[in-house]
């Protein structure tokens, strides 16, 4: 081969691998070039990709541009392919084996928790309850007093709510349900048909100030708009017990179990953490609490609002928060183009 057509080749293959990626200074000597972000399908990963948009491309010159995800498509892609460079909000608890692996070989990185508190599941009462009732902190302690949950369609019952059909959280709460002995201390399991469903009756419940117990996860827009407190399982999470029965509908002896915490990563690929600058500094240092997302969503669900909207609303509304992701530069452009 010539050294000029070895020349190019070199060259061919360098812009291949980093195309979308090529790293250029955005004025300030930081690079940054086109980044690619991961647009995954539910309300809070779509609003997070917005702002990352929005803070990538005003803030740091970066040329960002969404891409649609998936949790397994696109950290498959970004695994075996080095695209997207980003995904804002992994729930990485069913890919934590590959990705895991991809992380010790050095092709991907987890920059940071983005969801600082996790994506948290388990049975919630009202507020209102809570407060009215200091000493219900556990589910056991929920359980023994059926006159403060009453049952939709029998007063002399108590209720407790659960997820879906279909949905892997109906088969966990039934189980939960058949561990801590409910049927026995007088409470029925409602099945609340859809999401729909389940949400409408946390609201009901709350407009008549009248108790309610069930399942629920956060963060959630419902969450966001009625505040909710998770009761303890008084229990540790116990893995094995959780994989083998908790999960499982043909579960016959299902013992108390806490509901696993989920971690949820923004993950990048080596090549942007590597030319990606202050560009990846600001996703290193880029998370927030399940309240704050679950208020944002709620807004958002009000409105109709799309994550584009969601994510002017929040940089508008809540630069206490945001102006610790970034320099007092960064904020300021940010700011002068909203």
């Amino acid at each position: 081969m010539t050294q000029q057509r070895k020349w190019l080749v070199g060259l061919v293959s360098a812009a291949t691998m980093f195309g979308a990626g090529q790293a250029l200074a955005d004025g300030h000597g930081h690079k940054c070039g086109t980044v690619t972000i991961a647009n995954m399908n539910w309300q809070s990963a779509e609003v997070l990709a917005e702002i990352d948009k929005f803070i990538l491309s005003e803030g740091y010159g970066c040329d960002a541009q969404l891409v649609p995800g998936d949790t397994m498509p696109s950290l498959t892609a970004m695994m075996e392919k080095g695209q997207p460079d980003v995904a804002p909000e992994a729930w990485i608890n069913a890919v934590r084996t590959p990705l895991d692996a991809a992380v010790k070989e050095g092709t991907l990185h987890y920059a940071t928790r983005s969801l600082k508190d996790g994506g948290v599941e388990g049975w919630w009462i009202p507020k209102y309850i809570a407060d009215a009732n200091p000493g219900i902190k556990t589910i056991g302690d929920a359980l023994a007093r059926p006159d403060l949950f009453p049952a939709p369609e029998d007063k002399t019952k108590g209720a407790v709510h659960n997820c879906p059909s279909g949905w892997g959280c109906q088969i966990n709460t039934g189980n939960a349900f058949k561990a801590w002995g409910a049927a026995d201390k007088g409470f029925t399991l409602v099945d609340t048909g859809s999401a729909a469903g389940l949400d409408g009756s946390i609201a009901k419940a709350y407009e008549r100030k009248q108790g309610w117990l069930g399942y629920y996860w956060a963060p959630t827009s419902i969450l966001g708009k009625y505040e909710m407190v998770k009761l303890d399982a008084g229990v540790k999470h116990d893995k094995a017990a959780w994989d083998s029965c908790n999960v499982k509908e043909d579960c016959a002896n299902p013992v108390k179990n806490e509901w696993p915490v989920a971690d949820v990563f923004t993950v990048v690929t080596d090549r942007f953490k590597k030319e990606g600058g202050e560009a990846y500094k600001y996703l290193s240092s880029r998370n927030w609490g399940n309240q704050d997302v679950g208020v944002l969503l709620a807004w958002m669900s009000d409105n109709q609002a799309t994550g584009e909207d969601g994510a002017v609303h929040f940089l508008k509304n809540n630069e206490a928060i945001w102006t610790k992701w970034v320099s007092s530069k960064v904020a300021a452009k940010v700011k002068a183009a909203l």
